[in-house]
């Protein structure tokens, strides 16, 4: 059991460095976008969402758990988009 907790952590610390470039990248478009309304785009959501549910799907991971932890973190990123967007529209 030890083992497989150990890499049960290691996985997260690759998890958390994916989702860390994720961000970096979801920070480099709020830069590139005019108002809040622009943060949140639905068929573009549709379209990360069908690619996560195809891919879990291909590698054995329940659908419906890939779908609800990204739209979990497109939610937030969406979220901090907008944030980032009315500051700078009030500036």
């Amino acid at each position: 059991m030890e083992h497989v907790r150990g890499e049960i952590d290691q996985l997260d610390e690759q998890l958390i460095d994916l989702i860390a470039e994720r961000f970096g990248y979801v920070d480099r478009a709020w830069q590139l976008k005019n108002n809040p309304d622009e943060a949140r785009v639905p068929w573009r959501i549709n379209e990360v969402i069908e690619k996560v549910r195809a891919r879990a799907e291909d590698r054995g991971v329940p659908p419906q758990l890939a779908e609800a932890l990204w739209r979990q973190m497109i939610g937030w990123f969406i979220e901090y988009e907008m944030e980032k967007l009315e500051n700078r529209a009030e500036e």
